[in-house]
């Protein structure tokens, strides 16, 4: 971990919670002025510890009543089975995050969809299409109990 100080992870957590939060504001709640303020902030972009700025989207209000977590394991681990699967998940819009894991599954998506016909269909006529898939298992979470933070301590 990169030398951080206390005051950078007052801004980290800030601009977390509120990545629109204008430097002045910013700069009263860690206790510096503005213009310190934003040289530590372009300091932290320079550095890739800060990569990016975005808007946290509610999928519900868009339609997206489902959140379905699917466990994939390809017949093969191999590279170009890996490439192969990739390629083709970054296809479905569905699928909104997607890892490669360790253990007895090698990948772990979130798909998101409007309702348990949206995802039969995502399941049969695209996931177990693709080639080298061996097995599939789904799981449907109640609800989130904590997420969407970047752990900084």
């Amino acid at each position: 971990m990169l030398d951080l100080d206390e005051i950078d992870l007052k801004i980290l957590n800030e601009l977390q919670e509120d990545a629109r939060i204008s430097h002045q504001v910013l700069s009263e709640r860690v206790g510096l002025s503005p213009s310190p303020c934003s040289r530590r902030i372009r300091i932290l972009e320079s550095k890739g510890i800060i990569t990016g700025y975005s808007a946290h989207i509610d999928e519900r209000k868009l339609g997206f009543a489902m959140n379905i977590f699917v466990s994939v394991k390809l017949a093969h681990q191999v590279d170009t089975g890996l490439v192969s699967f990739e390629r083709a998940i970054r296809l479905c819009p569905e699928v909104v995050d997607c890892w490669l894991m360790t253990g007895n599954r090698d990948y772990l998506l979130r798909v998101s969809v409007r309702d348990l016909d949206e995802f039969e269909h995502f399941l049969t006529a695209r996931l177990t299409r693709i080639d080298g898939v061996s097995s599939i298992e789904s799981s449907i979470p109640i609800r989130r109990v904590k997420g969407g933070m970047s752990r900084l301590s």
